[in-house]
């Protein structure tokens, strides 16, 4: 039999840009029976030029399970109750360190934040202002961009 089941868009949703996003599911934990699940893409996904961040379920998860994806070439359309991923059943191995259920407080918001300091990086570049002498004595200068490559310095 499968290893896993197919997991349907709950809703129609147009990706206009490559930013991650999150698209309902039709699914809503908690999924009974003490399984945790691994929700991973369908093999036919990514070929579609989507890309499903996997993602992992705890058994005690309330609330609806949200698909975290990634178009890499937008726009793309995904209509409601497409099968875009799949979900992995498995029985935690893990000992409880906690009697704090996760309740519906899903990717990471349950727990101290992991991002110590997120800032935007700059559009300014490395400018240096140069003097070129000629040959013939002429002096030229310029603003000259540089760019420093792994293995290569341009100016």
């Amino acid at each position: 039999g499968s290893a896993g089941m197919d997991l349907a868009t709950a809703i129609n949703v147009t990706l206009t840009d490559d930013k991650t996003q999150v698209i309902p599911s039709i699914a809503e934990g908690p999924l009974g029976h003490g399984l945790s699940v691994l929700l991973i893409k369908r093999s036919s996904t990514s070929k579609q030029g989507l890309f499903v961040l996997p993602g992992l379920i705890d058994e005690d998860f309330t609330g609806n399970i949200g698909i975290m994806v990634r178009a890499l070439f937008p726009p793309i359309h995904v209509a409601a109750f497409t099968k875009i991923a799949q979900l992995i059943p498995f029985k935690s191995a893990v000992p409880k360190t906690s009697t704090k259920e996760r309740g519906t407080g899903g990717f990471g918001s349950t727990g101290t934040p992991q991002i110590a300091c997120n800032m935007p990086l700059s559009n300014q570049r490395p400018m240096l202002k140069i003097l070129i002498k000629g040959k013939d004595g002429i002096e030229f200068q310029q603003n000259a961009l540089l760019d420093t490559g792994a293995d290569v310095t341009i100016v």
